[in-house]
């Protein structure tokens, strides 16, 4: 589900459903927005010096026993941003972009 919609040396943008994910190296910044049926929430930001890892969370949905795997951002302070994915490769495959574009090793 999550998608690289634009990767260069200096900008990463990943989309996943109705969120885009922006990591901008020029500004300094992580930039998450989302949707909210037709509104738009007003965007998230951080400084990517203060992401400490980017990560996998796994869970089994108890009424289909389905494995539901999401990408997520961890922030020094604890916060977490949530990228869907289609499964655990998926997941896998899209963090391992991310700790590359963002020189974090895992």
């Amino acid at each position: 589900m999550a998608k690289i919609t634009e990767s260069t040396t200096n900008r990463m943008t990943l989309r996943s459903g109705s969120t885009t994910l922006t990591l901008d190296k020029d500004s300094g910044k992580a930039t998450m927005q989302r949707k909210m049926l037709f509104w738009a929430l007003k965007p998230i930001e951080v400084s990517l010096s203060e992401v400490a890892d980017v990560a996998i969370d796994a869970g089994m949905d108890r009424a289909s026993g389905i494995e539901i795997c999401n990408t997520m951002l961890v922030t020094r302070g604890g916060a977490a941003w949530s990228l869907a994915a289609a499964d655990k490769k998926d997941a896998e495959a899209t963090a391992a972009a991310m700790r590359g574009f963002l020189g974090l090793s895992h």
